[in-house]
């Protein structure tokens, strides 16, 4: 972790930059504002009152745009999840103002000095979101965990809820949280090794904000109550995945797995890195196995990340079986709509379904379009990830030309290698044809420019 002085304004002026080259929209129209302070308006009396279930929300301490609340109880052996969805398509009409806007944004965008929301605050950081100052409507999915981790959905309506608690990943202790917590989230991960699921989850660089509102670049830490927390998400939207395909409709996350080709260069990237990867142990069964905190493993867990052809959507097709290979089954996206468009869209498919209803025309054409929709702002998002780390790189470097440090090769390509400087929260390219991932170089700076957002390096010695 590395705080990083901007007494240039370095990083203010290249976050500014990086803003105006992706188009990061500013804030929102005056007439979508307005039209966001009206539906804020609307009463939810289309609603169940389901305020006397407990439940809270667990985030980020700092977000406000909270999407998912929950609540858990025993039910003879199988324990039953009670996950509230912001209910933004209570809010949003179709082919209205707000709609059309959505429509630009895909998702939201987030930066370290701000974020571009889906939503006006008046309703993703107000009335949709299940902050603990009110009721809020949602849609609350009623899931089924069974004891060997299987999820089903048992029903889906729409209902007033009241959060008595806004839990922090970075606070939150197990008396705060629901009794069952922890026994739901071990039985979906029994659940996902049973079927194989090969979920990567390598260390992640971030600029973000630190106490003192500085910014710091770092590898984000991950508490255990964030994946915990994503055990939850993850059973529902395997539910309501299970659901959608039942009944011919959906809009599905997709991803296929390393080919053959790719699984033979990660065998030999596990041999080059020195990690112990049996001839009779599948992929899967490997990941199981790796620790993100052991340099070589973590940097196995990068090669294998970018060994796939990445997640995208797909709608439903008569006779195909949509599939994500990470998590090994039948997936979906349905607990963020706050944040993701197509969510939206998933949730109303669900809630028709679950109450016996037709799923609405405008969703069926939605889930037509969504996915290059989907596409086209998740390029966005990454493209801004990759161009915030970059400069904050080349920041953090920017003075220290012509010193040497050492690195670690990750993998290598067409392009040199790819390497990981030792003790700093950095990840560059270095133009070499020696060495083999795992091993140790030391590596010269040549050049950190924060306007471009380069590094470069050459090898030492």
């Amino acid at each position: 972790m590395k705080t990083l002085l901007d007494p240039d304004r370095a990083l203010t002026e290249g976050l500014a930059a990086i803003r105006t080259q992706y188009n990061v929209p500013q804030g929102f129209a005056p007439e979508i504002l307005a039209a966001a302070d009206e539906a804020a308006k609307r009463v939810p009396n289309a609603h169940v009152d389901r305020t006397a279930i407990p439940f809270v929300t667990l985030d980020p301490a700092s977000s406000t745009d909270l999407d998912q609340a929950f609540a858990i109880e025993a039910a003879g052996n199988d324990l039953l999840l009670r996950y509230a969805i912001a209910d933004v398509a209570w809010f949003v009409d179709d082919g209205g103002l707000l709609d059309v806007e959505a429509w630009r944004r895909g998702e939201s965008l987030y930066l370290p000095d701000g974020k571009a929301s889906l939503y006006p605050p008046a309703l993703g950081e107000g009335a949709a979101s299940l902050l603990p100052t009110g009721d809020r409507p949602a849609v609350i999915f009623a899931v089924r965990v069974a004891p060997d981790g299987k999820a089903t959905l048992d029903g889906a309506e729409r209902a007033l809820t009241r959060s008595r608690a806004k839990l922090a990943y970075e606070t939150a202790t197990d008396a705060d949280l629901p009794a069952g917590f922890a026994e739901l989230a071990r039985r979906v991960a029994a659940a996902e090794d049973q079927r194989g699921a090969s979920r990567v989850d390598p260390p992640e660089q971030e600029l973000a904000r630190n106490g003192d509102g500085k910014f710091q670049l770092r590898f984000a830490p991950r508490e255990e109550a964030e994946d915990r927390n994503a055990a939850l998400s993850l059973a529902t939207n395997l539910a309501v995945a299970a659901s959608l395909l039942a009944h011919h409709t959906g809009l599905f996350r997709v991803m296929p797995a390393p080919d053959a080709r790719a699984v033979v260069r990660l065998r030999h990237a596990a041999e080059a890195l020195g990690v112990d990867w049996p001839a009779a142990m599948s992929l899967a069964d490997l990941q199981k196995r790796l620790d993100g905190h052991n340099p070589r493993e973590a940097a196995l867990m990068v090669a294998i990340r970018r060994a796939g052809e990445g997640a995208s959507y797909a709608p439903y097709r008569p006779g195909v079986v949509p599939w994500q290979a990470a998590v090994a089954a039948t997936y979906a996206h349905a607990t963020a709509p706050l944040r993701r468009l197509a969510d939206r869209y998933v949730v109303r498919a669900t809630l028709a379904i679950a109450n016996g209803q037709a799923v609405p025309d405008v969703v069926s054409a939605a889930f037509e379009k969504l996915p290059a929709v989907m596409a086209h702002s998740g390029a966005i998002a990454g493209a801004i990830d990759r161009a915030v780390i970059d400069m904050a790189e080349a920041v953090l470097l920017h003075g220290r030309e012509g010193e040497s440090f050492p690195a670690l090769i990750l993998d290598r390509d067409d392009r040199g290698a790819r390497i990981q400087l030792v003790g700093l929260p950095v990840v560059a390219r270095v133009l070499s044809d020696s060495g083999d991932p795992g091993d140790r170089i030391t590596v010269r700076l040549d050049e950190a420019d924060p306007v471009k957002r380069t590094l470069r390096f050459t090898p030492a010695g």
